[in-house]
């Protein structure tokens, strides 16, 4: 397949929705190293599934040769964007917007390159120009230049005034004039043309660039991708218990985000392959074709699930995601050792066992029970009579089975099943 100009490919993996002037703007793509933004909040430490839409889209634009500037809104992130939200952010205080600053940084770096002597990312805080401007500068410099009426105009700024009942703070509508003199501080001291964000980032972005416009008289640019949302339209990348997908792999463990994407729907799978896989379009066309014709095989959703697990926390966190979720669906632990085992304990029940008592030997009802795999050793003894009783996904079927070191499936770890689905991990210590 041919390569596709830039903004078709982007257009056909589903990142991108709109964009300002997308001749010129394909054009100035096509025959220049670009400088781009995008902004991120640090809201929390760790950015989230659908933060990785924007990372993506910089990824993608710094690999076919433009320059990258991920911006962590060090003061943006003080106020909070009304866009997008049904109601006010809380504020966080100076120490923990810090903290998570300096998280997010870390974490942009694993995906975009920062070296290339062309096109290496660079890092910026709006922080760093906010802090010496004054409130009476900002208005008298900045605010008159964009009326109420153009801002009250936005998506994001009537669709809070028409469905809340509390509006909107004046801090939230104030955020819109941060975000655009955000644009016009990068066009102007690093030469920053585009700006990239979600959908419910247009209103924003418009304004930054009428802003460059009216003040530099700059001719800057803008294009969003979609919001990742599902098919019922609710935003992607919460499990199933209501948990928010985070890319920080101490807060969403690799093998719970492998797990999350080898369930995802049957409609889905052909969009976030388009989005976030490296493989070319017409590879993942075939992947998609060979699933339709058997579904019940899920094999689209296992290369999705491994691709993301790889693109996010790397291909060896992959190998032992797809190695301990082969565990948990009865496959032997042969091959498999500690560093595989580990991503599990965040997920499933484990308790920790003295080795010694393992060496002298643990009857295994009374493992069972200890475990709460059952309530009781009558009601163990009963599991193991009816084959509803597993070590290390061998049945056990002696009721007087005494476990010791030697069931280790791992260096240190075994695992005890009851029934298809209930866990347990022990630690030998």
């Amino acid at each position: 397949m041919a390569d596709l100009p830039l903004l078709d490919e982007l257009e056909q993996r589903k990142l991108l929705a709109d964009c300002t002037s997308r001749e010129e703007l394909a054009k100035m793509l096509a025959e220049q190293c670009v400088r781009v933004y995008a902004g991120f909040d640090p809201t929390a430490t760790s950015l989230h599934l659908g933060n990785l839409v924007p990372i993506t889209g910089l990824v993608r634009l710094q690999r076919a040769g433009h320059k990258p500037f991920p911006l962590v809104g060090g003061a943006t992130g003080m106020i909070g964007d009304p866009s997008g939200k049904s109601q006010e952010r809380e504020l966080l205080d100076t120490d923990t917007l810090g903290a998570n600053v300096q998280a997010i940084e870390q974490q942009l770096r694993r995906f975009l390159d920062f070296d290339d002597p062309k096109t290496g990312a660079v890092m910026v805080n709006n922080h760093d120009w906010f802090k010496s401007i004054g409130y009476l500068e900002f208005l008298r410099d900045v605010g008159k230049h964009i009326t109420v009426n153009y801002m009250m105009a936005k998506e994001s700024v009537r669709a809070r005034l028409n469905d809340r009942e509390q509006g909107i703070s004046y801090t939230e509508f104030s955020y819109m004039l941060l975000q655009a003199y955000d644009f016009v501080v990068l066009g102007r001291e690093h030469g920053c043309q585009v700006q990239l964000g979600a959908t419910d980032q247009w209103g924003n972005i418009t304004a930054g660039i009428e802003l460059g416009r009216k003040l530099d008289g700059a001719q800057l640019y803008g294009f969003v991708h979609p919001l990742l949302l599902d098919a019922k339209g609710q935003k992607m990348g919460k499990t199933a218990g209501g948990a928010k997908l985070w890319l920080d792999p101490e807060l969403t463990s690799p093998y719970a985000f492998y797990q999350y994407f080898l369930n995802i729907d049957d409609s889905e799978v052909d969009k976030l392959l388009r989005m976030f896989s490296p493989r070319p379009l017409n590879e993942i066309a075939e992947i998609v074709t060979a699933h339709q014709e058997a579904p019940h095989k899920r094999a689209a959703q296992r290369t999705l699930a491994e691709d993301m697990v790889s693109y996010v926390h790397g291909e060896q966190n992959m190998r032992r995601a797809v190695a301990a979720s082969q565990v948990m669906f009865g496959g032997a632990l042969d091959e498999v050792d500690d560093a595989a085992l580990e991503p599990l304990l965040a997920d499933v029940p484990n308790s920790e066992l003295a080795r010694s008592e393992l060496e002298q030997g643990v009857a295994l009802l009374d493992l069972l029970a200890n475990t709460g795999l059952a309530q009781s050793k009558g009601a163990a003894r009963r599991l193991v009579k009816g084959g509803g009783v597993y070590l290390n996904n061998q049945r056990m079927s002696d009721e007087k089975r005494v476990v010791t070191h030697e069931d280790l499936g791992t260096e240190t770890m075994m695992i005890l099943r009851a029934g298809k689905k209930s866990y347990h991990i022990v630690r030998a210590r």
